[in-house]
């Protein structure tokens, strides 16, 4: 039998977790968005969404399906504009400047605000090493050492015990669940100031997930990290911040945003109350 999602069992999983508080570690004033809209051709999806994810903390993002959690990572760090007939409108400050200013070089703007996608997808034809290092070879940045490189990124990732005698490997001989912290690793490579991860658990087995979410922890220390999720307790895990999304007949909208804690314990919103508690979504 499921075990019984309460408000009182998702705030003390939250509760029992340390939390950080915005502008207490030297990284950079962090993340902002301001006023975002996203469109996909005349489909308003998004509406006027503005967050701010301070550095050295983790912002988790829940909401139902469809409501835009994963169309608003992708505007943070430009990946909307791939899509045929997107649009957005606001803007995305990276340490208080606009990423979608002309000019901007938005190679770089993807160097430092890394993504961690829902599938696993390392590449293919490239040995574990080889996919670790891929971003520094395609940003053409050089590294003195790339073999220590490797080794922090691998270890940081916590897959570096695990793979350190079989580099030579191809990336898809590993697990599912290996294979996502290989992709982090990856991420990692070029020192991005923030990671945005897309249901990066949704794939993967519980032990697995364990070991993602002790990732997230310990990378959160020396960046800032956004995580969209659908697991309610994993949001309560990992998360200092949790931002309630939600598209009621028209574009995704937040409906609130606060410390985890309060969020799964006494959030403003009804309707934040109902999600949580599994009424409905």
């Amino acid at each position: 039998m499921a075990e019984q999602v309460t408000p009182s069992s998702l705030a003390g999983i939250a509760g029992s977790q340390p939390r950080k508080s915005p502008g207490t570690i030297p990284l950079g004033t962090g993340l902002e968005a301001r006023n975002v809209h996203a469109w996909f051709g005349k489909n308003h999806v998004l509406s006027d969404i503005s967050l701010d994810f301070a550095s050295g903390t983790v912002t988790a993002l829940i909401g139902p399906s469809g409501c835009g959690k994963s169309t608003f990572i992708r505007t943070l760090n430009r990946m909307h504009e791939f899509i045929p007939t997107a649009a957005m409108a606001g803007e995305v400050l990276l340490d208080g400047k606009d990423v979608y200013a002309p000019g901007t070089d938005v190679t770089k703007i993807r160097l430092k605000i890394g993504m961690v996608f829902q599938k696993p997808n390392p590449f293919p034809s490239m040995s574990i090493g080889e996919n670790v290092l891929a971003g520094l070879k395609l940003a053409q940045l050089k590294q003195s050492n790339k073999d220590d490189l490797l080794e922090e990124c691998l270890v940081r990732a916590g897959l570096w015990n695990e793979v350190k005698d079989r580099l030579d490997a191809h990336g898809g001989s590993l697990s599912g669940g290996q294979q996502q912290r290989l992709c982090i690793a990856r991420s990692l490579a070029v020192r991005p100031q923030v990671l945005l991860m897309d249901e990066p658990c949704s794939a993967l087995d519980p032990g697995s997930t364990l070991r993602i979410e002790e990732t997230i922890r310990e990378l959160s220390e020396t960046m800032t990290i956004v995580i969209v999720t659908h697991n309610m307790q994993q949001a309560a895990r990992i998360s200092d911040y949790t931002s309630f999304f939600l598209a009621d007949g028209g574009p995704g909208v937040m409906v609130e945003v606060g410390p985890t804690s309060e969020i799964f314990s006494r959030p403003k919103d009804q309707r934040t109350e109902n999600y949580v508690t599994g009424r409905f979504g």
